[in-house]
């Protein structure tokens, strides 16, 4: 098993790195959305999947994340491609809090995953994420209303996000305020 590579980082593309450690380059599938760049020293926590002829790596920068992408993958139907597309798209707290608001639409939106595998992964990972993290991460009903509305108006959903999170949490503004004031935050 192959748990962590560090060394220097020697070619970028999309979802793939080669990593030089000590002369010998290893390529790691990587979510498109890891900021590496060549000659960069980089430290990754991986994932081996072994094949009858392939030994493939999936290298993620935090540990919290390789977790989350073997929780994925242990449910039935869920690849490594799928598994990583949602690692793309969505943060890990994005991910985590769909999976336990039974948000299957907002995993859906990853490409490669479809709404059955959205129920399914919220099905079967909802509890484990919650004995893992401890805590629900729950969205008011508003606050889902208002990603609900960027992501129609083309934000992604970590944007959305991210704008949810800056909007004052009390409870005096209309719906119609909180997307104003999440436009703002994200126009800005």
């Amino acid at each position: 098993m192959i748990a962590q590579l560090v060394g220097k980082v020697a070619h970028v593309e999309t979802g793939f790195v080669i990593l030089d450690v000590g002369g010998v380059g290893f390529g790691v599938c990587v979510p498109a959305d890891l900021a590496l760049r060549v000659g960069d020293r980089a430290v990754l926590h991986t994932y081996l999947q072994v094949r009858e002829n392939e030994l493939t790596l999936y290298g993620f920068s935090e540990v919290e994340e390789q977790q989350l992408f073997e929780l994925l993958l242990s449910v039935s139907g869920v690849g490594p491609k799928a598994a990583l597309s949602l690692m793309s798209t969505l943060s890990s707290d994005t991910l985590r809090r769909a999976i336990l608001n039974g948000q299957a639409d907002v995993l859906a939106r990853a490409p490669g995953v479809g709404s059955k595998t959205g129920q399914a992964i919220v099905l079967h990972l909802k509890d484990k994420i919650k004995r893992h993290t401890g805590v629900e991460m729950e969205v008011s009903e508003d606050e889902a209303d208002v990603i609900a509305a960027l992501t129609a108006l083309g934000f992604s959903v970590v944007e959305a996000q991210r704008a949810v999170q800056q909007l004052p949490r009390d409870g005096g503004q209309s719906l119609d305020d909180k997307i104003r004031k999440a436009l703002t935050y994200l126009g800005s």
